[in-house]
C-alpha cells in the first residue's frame, strides 16, 4: 500500500536541517503516511527559486526568506508561509587567524563575549582605516538571512557601521570555510558545521555565537508554498506532526550519536560525525586551543523551538526596514505579520496534547532567565531570550522600535 501523501522538500547541507532529514530518514514521516522526498541544494537562492516554480512543496529555509518572497524582494515571487520552526540558534561568527591576531592585540579574549569581541573588532577596523587598508570582507549566506541581520545588528550595536566600515558579500554555506582558507574573505556568519570545519582545518577562529547575540532566537524554518498548503491541508498537518516527533527525537542526547551518523552521510552533510558534535553539545573549539560551552547553543525542540512566533517574523521585518530592504508601510507590516502561521501549527498538533504558548507573539528580549509560562497542554519553559545589548523588541510598539534603530546607523 502506497503512502497517503507525497511531499517533495528541499534542504541545504547544514546541521539545522536535521529535523527535516530525520523525519524522512528515520521513519517519522512514513508513520504519518508521508512519502517524503528530500533534495539537497547548493545555495539558498536555488531553494527560493525551486519553491517558487513548484519543484518543491516546502523547504528548509532561512527565517526571513519567506517574508522576502511575500514582500516582493525575490525575482520569482511565490507566496510562502511558515507553519513550523526548525530550531533556535546554531550560528557563529568566524574570522581568519590574521584578523583574530589583530583583534587580540586590541583586547579580544577567546570567550565569545559579543561586546568585548565587537569592541576589539571596531578598534582593528579603525586602525586598518587609518593605515589605508581595504575594509574587511565578511560573508553571509543570503541577503535575506538571519545571518546578515544578526551580523549587522551586532556590528551596529558595537559602533561599527556595517554598510560602510566593512564589506558584506554572499557565499553559500558549504563554501565558507574554503573561501576563508583561500583569503577571499576575512570572516563570516554561518550555521554549523561550517564554523567548526574552519577551526578543525586550522584556518579560522570563532569569535561569537548567535546564542549569545540573541539568546534562543529564530534561525531556520519550514517554508511552504501557500498554494500547496491550501490544496493539501491534510498532508501539511501530517508533516507537522512528523516534524514534531522528529524534533523531540533530535533533542534527546541519547540519540545524538545516531543523528550525527545520519547527517554525516554524503547525501546530507558529507562530513565526519565529530565535526557535528559541537552543535549537539554546545561545546565549541574556538581555535588556537581555546574552547567554550554555550547554553542553548542549538535547540531543535525545547523551549517552544518549533513554534512559529509572529514576533520572530516581525523582528526580521524590522531589520529588513533598518537596512533598506523594504519600506515600513501598513501593507508591508501586514504581509510580515501574516507570514508565520502558528494557527496551522496549533491545529495540526492539538491532537497530540502538545504544550502551546498562550499567545502567538511575545516581547522579545524580556526574559532574562528560563521561565515557566502559561500554556495550553503540558507545561512550557521559554527563554532566556535577551539581546546582548539589552534592547527589547515589543511587536506592539514596532513603529517606535524602527524609529530608534534609524536614529544613527551604528546604534543598536
Amino acid at each position: 500500500m502506497g503512502a497517503e501523501h507525497q511531499i517533495t522538500a528541499g534542504f541545504m547541507p547544514l546541521f539545522d536541517s536535521a529535523v527535516l532529514v530525520a523525519a524522512g530518514e528515520l521513519g517519522f514521516a512514513a508513520r504519518e503516511g508521508i512519502d517524503l522526498t528530500l533534495h539537497r541544494e547548493t545555495s539558498w537562492a536555488n531553494i527560493r527559486d525551486r519553491i517558487a516554480i513548484g519543484h518543491f512543496d516546502l523547504a528548509h529555509m532561512l527565517g526571513p526568506m519567506p517574508l522576502a518572497c511575500n514582500l516582493g524582494l525575490t525575482p520569482l515571487a511565490s507566496e510562502t508561509i511558515v507553519p513550523f520552526s526548525l530550531g533556535l540558534g546554531g550560528n557563529c561568527v568566524t574570522i581568519s587567524n590574521a584578523v583574530w591576531a589583530g583583534m587580540a592585540a586590541h583586547g579580544a579574549e577567546p570567550d565569545l563575549d559579543p561586546a568585548r569581541a565587537g569592541a576589539a573588532l571596531r578598534a582593528l577596523i579603525r586602525e586598518r582605516a587609518v593605515a589605508g587598508h581595504d575594509p574587511l570582507r565578511f560573508a553571509v549566506v543570503h541577503p535575506h538571512s538571519g545571518h546578515n541581520y544578526e551580523l549587522r545588528y551586532w556590528l551596529a550595536a558595537c559602533g561599527i557601521d556595517p554598510s560602510s566600515e566593512i564589506e558584506i558579500v554572499i557565499v553559500p554555506p558549504p563554501f565558507m570555510a574554503d573561501a576563508l582558507a583561500a583569503s577571499r574573505i576575512d570572516g563570516y556568519c554561518v550555521g554549523e558545521p561550517w564554523n567548526s570545519a574552519a577551526v578543525a582545518a586550522g584556518t579560522g577562529h570563532i569569535i561569537t555565537v548567535k546564542a549569545l547575540l540573541w539568546r534562543n532566537s529564530p534561525e531556520k524554518v519550514i517554508g511552504v508554498r501557500k498554494a500547496w498548503a491550501e490544496q493539501k491541508p491534510e498532508a501539511l498537518a501530517a508533516l507537522l506532526r512528523a516534524l514534531h516527533h522528529s524534533a523531540r527525537w533530535c533533542q534527546d542526547p541519547g540519540n545524538h550519536g545516531e543523528l550525527a551518523d545520519v547527517m554525516a552521510q554524503p547525501g546530507f552533510l558529507g562530513l565526519p560525525p565529530a565535526v557535528q558534535i559541537p552543535i549537539l553539545t554546545g561545546h565549541l573549539q574556538l581555535g588556537g586551543g581555546a574552547e567554550r560551552s554555550i547554553d542553548d547553543f542549538f535547540l531543535p525542540f525545547d523551549k517552544a523551538a518549533n513554534f512559529p512566533w509572529k514576533s520572530h517574523a516581525l523582528w526580521f521585518y524590522t531589520q529588513m526596514v533598518r537596512w533598506g530592504h523594504v519600506a515600513h508601510t501598513p501593507e508591508n507590516f501586514a504581509i510580515a505579520r501574516n507570514c508565520y502561521r502558528p494557527d496551522l501549527y496549533r491545529s495540526a498538533l492539538k491532537p497530540l496534547g502538545v504544550a502551546f504558548p498562550g499567545a502567538n507573539a511575545k516581547v522579545e528580549g524580556a526574559l532574562r532567565v528560563a521561565t515557566a509560562v502559561g500554556a495550553t497542554g503540558a507545561g512550557l519553559v521559554l527563554g532566556p531570550d535577551g539581546f546582548f545589548d539589552g534592547q527589547i523588541f515589543d511587536p506592539d510598539e514596532i513603529d517606535a522600535y524602527i524609529a530608534r534603530q534609524k536614529s544613527g546607523s551604528a546604534e543598536g
